[in-house]
């Protein structure tokens, strides 16, 4: 039985960790009291007991995390953006292909991909790799998401009853084209240009759904949107990622579809001059805690749905 600690249980990511691991046969959660979760030297102990640690952690702290790990055995999935684009570690987004799933299966190292940029990178990084549209172009993401990506501060905003009538309607951020999944964007993807991207949180829960747009003359080499669904049927045939044919609700796409999922949906839609790739899922789910008990069991070589809400 494979000895797991999750660093950072108490916040949103950590506790759905845990409610998907609690019931397993195959594993023992390590766990701290209230006074000991802040506390060094009983971490540091905990996360050198562990065989896989989870860090659910602002990145300061995981990296702090990280070097106080003395086990070379610990295996270690952060979720944090701290190591995302440290080419030593693991990208942890195993539907990419063989290459990412091995990495996956023998490393030591796992970085969690992030919410938005796990949409971002499923629509994008397949058509790079497939040569229908090049690594120069110019792209702009869109992405809606649940209030629960923000933690438990925008939870708390959120759920006050004297909220701010501002938090009534969708709110955009990241305005200023700075956001830290950016490099995570286009490192994993292999463009040469970050794109624009447009975050924006609404009043729900949990769900996510990242459109990128594309014009027919962005395609190489006369490829068309056919050639983008066969690249689409072809990557994502899993249980975890899937690419649906008209996915959307009488015209009309949900970004909260997936809540509580931990699956993502990869489709298609527009017409042969302006194409919509949109991919929807849970942002607590395959963009974040999901995301991280698949690799965990990829490490324990358990299927990669055990445990998991499909």
């Amino acid at each position: 039985m494979k000895k797991i600690f999750i660093d950072g249980k108490a916040g949103t990511t950590g506790l759905r960790i845990y409610e998907r691991l609690e019931n397993r046969n195959d594993v023992e959660l390590i766990t701290l009291s209230e006074e000991e979760r802040k506390n060094t030297e009983a971490r540091k102990k905990a996360l050198n007991s562990a065989d896989v640690a989870f860090l659910c952690l602002p990145d300061d702290a995981a990296i702090e995390a990280v070097s106080l790990i003395e086990n070379d055995n610990t295996v270690v999935i952060d979720t944090s953006t701290a190591h995302r684009t440290n080419l030593d570690w693991a990208y942890g987004f195993p539907e990419l292909g063989e290459a990412h799933l091995n990495k996956i299966k023998s490393s030591k190292r796992i970085a969690v991909p992030g919410c938005h940029a796990s949409g971002f990178i499923a629509l994008v990084y397949p058509l790079v790799e497939a040569g229908i549209i090049s690594a120069d172009a110019l792209l702009t993401c869109h992405s809606l998401t649940g209030y629960s990506g923000g933690g438990k501060k925008m939870i708390a905003e959120y759920d006050d009853e004297a909220r701010c009538a501002l938090l009534d309607a969708p709110r955009q951020y990241g305005i200023i084209q700075k956001h830290k999944h950016l490099k995570e964007m286009q490192a994993v993807t292999g463009i040469n240009n970050a794109p624009i991207f447009c975050p924006i949180v609404a009043d729900f829960y949990s769900g996510m759904e990242v459109t990128v747009a594309l014009f027919k003359q962005q395609l190489c080499d006369s490829k068309t949107v056919e050639d983008i669904k066969n690249a689409y049927k072809a990557k994502y045939s899993g249980e975890l990622v899937k690419y649906v044919e008209n996915a959307d609700e009488a015209g009309f796409l949900s970004a909260g579809a997936l809540s509580s999922k931990d699956s993502m949906q990869v489709s298609v839609y527009g017409n042969d001059d302006r194409i919509i790739l949109v991919a929807r899922y849970d942002n607590l789910g395959k963009g974040a805690s999901g995301a991280a008990v698949e690799c965990l069991n990829i490490v324990l070589g358990e299927d990669e749905c055990k445990c998991l809400e499909l």
